[in-house]
């Protein structure tokens, strides 16, 4: 696995060392658990906002109105 270097504030890391320390796992295991749930979460919210959006920006999908296979693949 690639090696990263990270700056923190020194509050931070003192935080983040106790934390790991109180899960039991690494302070790279802690910071990498952290920036996937933040992935996760973040893709989530795109997609939440993405039903919030009016139909005419793409917010609704009809099915009815899906393009066929010929269709899709038709050069022009």
């Amino acid at each position: 696995m690639p090696k990263s270097i990270i700056t923190l504030d020194p509050k931070v890391l003192l935080w983040a060392r106790r934390r790991a320390a109180d899960e039991g796992i690494s302070l790279s295991r802690l910071i990498g658990r952290l920036l996937e749930e933040e992935g996760a979460d973040a893709c989530w919210r795109a997609y939440e906002e993405w039903k919030r959006l009016p139909d005419d920006l793409g917010g609704r999908v009809d099915a009815s109105q899906r393009f066929t296979r010929d269709e899709a693949h038709e050069r022009r």
